[in-house]
């Protein structure tokens, strides 16, 4: 197994942690700034919130295995 994922060196798992963090992040204001600008259609307002609303789910999630790494 790669030693990335098996526990014998956390650095590496740690900065793959952090690395999706700032992905998740940036998606979910992508989408934010996005579901803003949109006037004529909720419908694509809602699933942009929504999937902001995912994003926010995952973030804290990584924070968390992050402290825990």
């Amino acid at each position: 197994m790669d030693s990335r994922f098996s526990g014998e060196d956390e650095q590496p798992v740690e900065n793959i942690l952090r690395n999706t963090l700032e992905i998740e992040e940036d998606l979910m204001r992508t989408y934010l700034i996005t579901a803003e600008r949109i006037h004529n259609n909720d419908e694509l307002k809602n699933r942009l919130l929504n999937f902001a609303e995912g994003n926010a789910k995952r973030t804290k999630q990584l924070i968390d295995e992050i402290n825990k790494a």
